[in-house]
């Protein structure tokens, strides 16, 4: 009986997947989907039969054309196009790999503005507030390969492009809103630095080694940016909870010709989320996509990631008020001295149909702007905008711009012609401007039209390979950042600077590294000094300022509203526990869009205690690991938890969770295995048998005797009364920690 319900119900899940994604298709259809639908072919249409690539069809393409006896095997036949054509194909399958952010992931979207800015800038999609703009955006990490983990520590890309009604913007930027370097020249020495080390290709993806060090100490402009990394920015817990930021300043010039200077940023409506150090280490090698899959996942289940759109505006009279350039990539603006101004929204509602040919032939150039929207002397941008066309070229070839996913939604027309791979026919018989016909003439720039126009601007001065006076200034910002952060956030810090710099095998390299550290704060450089083998500095000539500033601590960058929508929880159960509770706290969770998983001892029919109607679990214990889940809910069933107790990976589970600071839950019988088997330091648990209260304590939520129907209702606020609400609850704040800081994580084995 069990296993026919069993194929019963695989059979909804996936007739009810199949209207899902017909319904996901039809509602997520955007004018760029459709430009690329000439381009799409299904190949799960029934009626399909394989063909060679020029069209002929295909009997066998599991034997290559030989001579054969019935006694003896002859040779292959150079002959047999159709197997030279699968091997000659194969063969050339590769394109040269992108030099950092090589590793990534994309999605489509759509931008939404909100508010208008005529003010400030001309360009149409900052002023249709009736338009939804197509989108396609692509994260990644930095350093690593194309192969790497997801979850190392490292900057994360945050690329988009916008396909506008005036052409593609490209706003190409990262998670952190500043760089190492200054000056663009940099990037190859600040690159190959960070990448493995030549003379052996060790390490991969990360940053903790000799050489990546010794150019941060060399280069005293990387202090900032070497803060952020080393902050809890750079190990994020989804590409859907991390800000994106420009970086570069840029401009918008309004239709009078007025030019303001400005910077683009993203702030998502899940609030700012990290990993801690431990679980990203773990995860590197239990689910190095574990990234990818979160968003997708997330996509699917239409649970779309949203960031609010924001800008931050200088006008040209007020460009030398601070203390620092604002043309420097190494510099913020402040936030309590250039607010934000949020004005729209970024929306990713829909998964890519093929990874080579969206997300990575995808290309993205800082160069490519729209009328109202400019450059600054910025001199990190001014060389990304070279830089970046060229590598589009090395890596794709002279009309990369034709391909489906980097071509605009608009008009291309001009006498660009030929080239590897031009795929456009242009008809006509000049290729040239001007010609006699007047054939594809200039767009005269006026109030009327949508021409780009450079912004008219004097300048004056002599002719060095020179910094403005205001760029050598490298200490203040990186203390402004290490004061705001909260007190957890500066724990990991040092602990990540301790963590690199012991992998720093020549002591010219961590020695001198903690003495920069002295000239952000003393404090700090004592505390790594201590763990590396430093010496310890007793004074800095640079002492801490003291002064915070606003949103640089991703404490205070919290969820619009309140959520646990989209977290994975995982459900520990095995033979003999409590149906009831199990169907109760799924419901809950499910109805605040949060994705319940069923781990237990086998995958294979589990059965609650008193029935012969099994659940099938998601995974087993050894498959998946706590690592992958934002919760974690043991359920009751005396039989089921005499399992447990037994079974050293449940108790290593829990264990691992509380040391990752993430919540747990537990009712019943529960309740005992965390106070006896698990043995959480610190915490109190629910004791008393036949009391109904819910005891939270530590992101910890435990009752012996719980209300199904209150189980069936999960609203997010404190509870002593309904285990739901008070668990989802503590899920809804991400981490605990506390525990951290009261120091009961180092007490417990993970």
């Amino acid at each position: 009986m069990s296993g026919t319900f069993q194929r019963l119900q695989e059979g909804l899940n996936s007739a009810k997947e199949s209207a899902q994604q017909k319904f996901n298709d039809v509602t997520t259809t955007n004018e760029k989907i459709l430009d690329l639908w000439p381009n799409t072919k299904d190949m799960t249409k029934s009626g399909n039969k394989m063909t060679t690539d020029h069209g002929v069809k295909v009997q066998d393409t599991d034997h290559w054309l030989k001579v054969v006896s019935e006694k003896s095997q002859g040779p292959n036949l150079l002959e047999d196009q159709i197997a030279r054509e699968k091997i000659q194909r194969f063969d050339h399958e590769r394109i040269p790999e992108r030099v950092v952010h090589a590793r990534g992931v994309g999605a489509h979207g759509y931008f939404k503005l909100h508010e208008a800015i005529p003010e400030l800038s001309s360009a149409g999609i900052f002023n249709d507030t009736s338009r939804t703009t197509p989108i396609f955006t692509r994260f990644s990490t930095v350093l690593g390969s194309r192969g790497s983990a997801d979850t190392v520590r490292d900057v994360r890309g945050f690329a988009i492009k916008f396909y506008t009604e005036e052409g593609n913007w490209d706003l190409v930027g990262n998670n952190i809103p500043v760089f190492f370097i200054q000056d663009a020249i940099k990037f190859p020495d600040v690159i190959h630095a960070g990448k493995p080390e030549p003379h052996n290709e060790i390490p991969q993806a990360q940053t903790a080694h000799n050489n990546f060090w010794d150019f941060q100490y060399l280069h005293p402009e990387t202090t900032h940016m070497f803060m952020w990394a080393m902050s809890d920015r750079a190990i994020p817990r989804s590409f859907r909870m991390m800000q994106g930021f420009g970086v570069n300043t840029f401009t918008l010039i309004n239709d009078k010709g007025v030019r303001h200077f400005v910077k683009f940023v993203w702030t998502p409506e899940l609030g700012v989320h990290s990993l801690v150090w431990d679980e990203a280490l773990k995860l590197n090698g239990q689910d190095p996509d574990f990234h990818r899959k979160d968003l997708m996942e997330a996509i699917e289940n239409r649970a779309f990631p949203k960031w609010k759109f924001g800008i931050q505006v200088l006008s040209e009279a007020d460009q030398d008020k601070f203390d620092f350039d604002i043309l420097d990539a190494t510099k913020v603006w402040p936030e309590d001295q250039v607010p934000v101004r949020y004005i729209g929204e970024l929306c990713l509602n829909r998964n890519i149909d093929e990874f080579f040919s969206e997300t990575e032939q995808v290309a993205f150039c800082t160069s490519h702007v729209v009328p109202g929207i400019g450059f600054s002397d910025d001199p990190l941008l001014q060389g990304r905008n070279f830089s970046y066309f060229d590598t589009q070229i090395s890596r794709l070839g002279p009309n990369w711009e034709q391909l489906p996913i980097n071509r605009p939604v608009c008009p291309v027309m001009n006498f660009n012609r030929d080239g590897a791979m031009n795929h456009t026919i242009h008809k006509g018989t000049v290729n040239y401007w001007p010609n006699r016909f007047d054939q594809c003439p200039h767009a005269k720039f006026t109030k009327d039209t949508d021409a780009y126009r450079e912004y008219s601007a004097q300048i004056i001065g002599i002719k060095e390979r020179l910094n403005a006076p205001k760029f050598k200034e490298h200490f203040n910002q990186a203390q402004l950042f290490y004061n705001s952060l909260s007190e957890h956030e500066k724990m990991h810090v040092q602990a990540a600077l301790a963590f690199e710099l012991d992998h720093c095998d020549d002591p010219v390299v961590y020695k001198r590294m903690v003495e920069r550290l002295a000239d952000i704060d003393l404090t700090l450089a004592q505390s790594v000094a201590k763990m590396v083998g430093g010496d310890s500095p007793t004074t800095t000539n640079r002492p801490n300022h003291g002064k915070k500033a606003p949103h640089l601590s991703q404490v205070e960058l919290k969820a619009f509203t309140p959520t646990i929508a989209t977290r994975r929880i995982a459900i520990l159960v095995a033979d003999g526990f409590d149906l009831a509770t199990f169907t109760a706290i799924r419901a809950a969770f499910k109805a605040q869009g949060a994705i319940t998983f069923v781990i237990a001892p086998r995958r294979h029919m589990i059965y609650p205690e008193g029935s012969s109607e099994g659940v099938m679990p998601d995974h087993h214990f050894e498959g998946q690991r706590s690592t992958m889940f934002d919760a974690t809910f043991v359920c009751p069933g005396a039989n089921a938890i005499l399992t447990l107790r037994e079974c050293g990976r449940a108790i290593h589970w829990i264990r691992e969770s509380f040391g990752h600071l993430k919540a747990i839950g537990a009712l019943g019988d529960g309740c005992a295995f965390l106070q006896e088997a698990v043995n959480l330091p610190g915490v109190d648990i629910a004791i008393d048998r036949e009391s109904s209260q819910v005891i939270t304590s530590y992101g910890v939520v435990t009752g012996w005797k719980a209300d199904v129907g209150l189980l069936k209702s999960a609203k997010l606020e404190p509870s002593s009364t309904a285990f739901a609400s008070a668990f989802a609850n503590e899920i809804s704040k991400h981490r605990c920690y506390q525990r951290e800081i009261d120091g009961l994580v180092k007490k417990v084995a993970f």
